[in-house]
């Protein structure tokens, strides 16, 4: 994939600061996802390792479980992810909309 200044990307840094490349994300077949996973193909995709379309062809996704992954890691950082913190993180947030429109 090409970056803003079309060059191809071959690594991006991921979650946990290490260098990731295609061969280093998570496999194709993933069916358990934990948190650092999810993370490390939002920062594929963020870095521009691979585009929406491809992430979510590589890895069975709809595109608005992707954009959920990536909307969680910008509010709540890698630990949002946590299958334990997403309906409290949800919940939390939830709140805080009503707030701030009323």
């Amino acid at each position: 994939m090409l970056n803003v200044d079309n060059q191809i990307v071959h690594e991006v840094i991921g979650p946990l600061g290490e260098r990731l490349t295609l061969d280093k994300l998570p496999d194709p077949g993933t069916s358990r996802w934990v948190a650092r996973r999810k993370a490390e193909v939002v920062a594929a995709v963020e870095g521009g390792l691979l585009s929406k379309p491809q992430a979510c062809a590589r890895y069975e996704l709809s595109l608005e479980e992707l954009v959920s992954w990536q909307r969680t890691v910008e509010r709540d950082g890698m630990s949002g992810l946590c299958a334990s913190k997403v309906q409290q993180n949800r919940q939390r947030h939830e709140r805080l909309n009503r707030r701030q429109t009323a």
